[in-house]
This record gives C-alpha cells, structure tokens and sequence, in this order.
C-alpha cells in the first residue's frame, strides 16, 4: 500500500453557465493542453460533437483520463480528471479548464482513489 493509503485522485467538476465550445477541433486541443499542464502524458484524443449540440471529448493519459460532456440546453459541462502519479497535477487542468470554459458557478468533488 502506497504511504498516502490511495494511489490516484478523480476531481469531478460541475461547470454552470460556462463558455460553450462546439468546434471538436479545438476541444480535442484544449484537452491535449489540458493534459500537459497537469504534467500528463496523453497519448490519444477522442472528441464527438452530437448533431443537435454538445460533445463528449476524451484524453487517454498514460496515468488515466480527462473527459469533458457538455450539455448546452442546460447550460452544464461536466469534467471528469483522473490521475496517478507523485508528479501529476489534476488540480492545474482544473484550473486551465476553468480558465478556457469561464464557468459561472464551479462545484468540486474530489475523490482519492484505492
């Protein structure tokens, strides 16, 4: 068992009212930089736009994930960080995060995991 008792944090993030960014192109960049400012090392993106509105993106880690669902008729983003690793940072992708999507109201739930 590590020395901390978890070997990973989930941060789950509510984003009310924030910036809506329908262009998959530019969520799968935002997730990549994401990525990188945690000090993660993504290794691929995947991103679906629905026909009518919203995405789901995705960013596979080599320490987990980062996923964004948006749900613009509710005005609503939801983000899921999951991280391992002494080095990672799943806080600084929130915040990189909140800085991009300038969400009205933010609610945080973080999770330490195993």
């Amino acid at each position: 068992m590590k020395k901390n008792n978890f070997y990973s944090f989930h941060l789950i993030g509510d984003f009310k009212s924030p910036k809506f960014i329908e262009d998959p192109v530019k969520i799968k960049e935002i997730l990549w930089k994401a990525a990188k400012v945690a000090n993660n090392t993504p290794l691929k993106v995947a991103v679906h736009k629905f026909p009518r509105q919203g995405i789901t993106g995705v960013v596979i880690l080599a320490e987990s994930h980062i996923a964004i669902h948006t749900w613009p008729e509710y005005g609503y983003l939801a983000i899921d960080i999951f991280t391992c690793g002494k080095n990672t940072r799943p806080h600084a992708a929130l915040e990189y995060l909140r800085k991009i999507f300038s969400p009205k109201k933010v609610k945080i739930k973080l999770i330490k995991r195993g």
